[in-house]
């Protein structure tokens, strides 16, 4: 079968050849196409169609790999350009931050020029059905901090206490945690001038509804709903004047005896703060 293909190839190369021979002798000898000429033309015409289209089949495959080799170098030049926007958005974000945490500490300054103070960074959120805790990026070998001392945001809102300190970090209980206690005025401003105060806490049943407990309140203390609850500075632990948070129902024990309410803090959705202010020192009003 080979052989045979192979034969009929060679007699039509050789048919082909001879009549593109007779096809050049016969438009010498008479100057223009002759019948053998034409015979030829016909033939060949489906090959130089076919030609034809192979030719511009390869003029659009070389067109488009020119153009995509055009879109190639646009690509790489557009991912230079992606890859360099990203790191000005980054420093831009580094920028923020940084001018974002001197706005506060100027407003903590202007706010509270009493206080010797330290900024930090929350690192990470632990909260459970036993403990309401972050950790922050200050410790012993990077900070003056101790255990015991409050932590406030930026606008005196009272959000904790450093519970533990380690040596780059510390940890920080919430005014959620059932660990937490503080003695407070009781009112709107000018409570701090009222003689009677009260305890607010963590308790385990309030935290897991975001609340405290205000308990042990004086018997001439006006508690209603909406009251402010600010720390008093008694005892030493807290500086006077920071906000705790809003009173939002007020109950009469089972025994009947004392009055106890619930208290939402002034920030409750405390994980989404990110810089705090450690109050370092304060004045002891007693």
């Amino acid at each position: 079968m080979k052989a045979l293909i192979t034969r009929r190839s060679i007699i039509i190369a050789s048919v082909a050849l001879i009549i593109a021979i007779i096809s050049i002798i016969s438009i010498n000898i008479f100057s223009s196409a002759g019948p053998v000429t034409g015979v030829a033309n016909t033939i060949t015409r489906p090959v130089r169609a076919l030609a034809s289209e192979v030719a511009r089949t390869f003029g659009n495959i070389f067109a488009a790999m020119y153009r995509y080799e055009v879109l190639e170098e646009e690509n790489e030049r557009l991912l230079r350009l992606i890859a360099q926007l990203q790191a000005d958005t980054r420093d831009a974000v580094a920028l923020a931050e940084e001018n974002a945490e001197l706005r506060d500490l100027l407003e903590f300054r202007d706010r509270h020029g009493g206080y010797d103070h330290e900024m930090a960074t929350l690192v990470s959120w632990n909260s459970d059905n036993w403990s309401h805790t972050f950790i922050i990026n200050r410790g012993y070998m990077n900070s003056d901090i101790t255990r015991g001392l409050p932590v406030a945001t930026e606008s005196g809102v009272l959000i904790g206490q450093v519970s533990s300190v380690g040596a780059t970090t510390s940890t920080v209980i919430t005014v959620l945690d059932t660990t937490f206690s503080a003695a407070i005025f009781i009112g709107g401003e000018g409570a701090e001038d009222s003689d009677g105060t009260a305890t607010a806490r963590g308790d385990f049943t309030q935290m897991r509804n975001g609340l405290l407990t205000l308990d042990h309140i004086d018997d001439d203390i006006v508690v209603n709903p909406g009251s402010s609850v600010i720390t008093s500075g008694f005892g030493g632990v807290f500086p006077p004047g920071l906000t705790v948070g809003e009173v939002v129902a007020v109950y009469t024990h089972s025994s009947g005896i004392g009055r106890f309410a619930t208290v939402r803090p002034m920030r409750d959705n405390m994980e989404t703060i990110q810089r705090v202010f450690v109050i370092m020192n304060f004045e002891n009003p007693e």
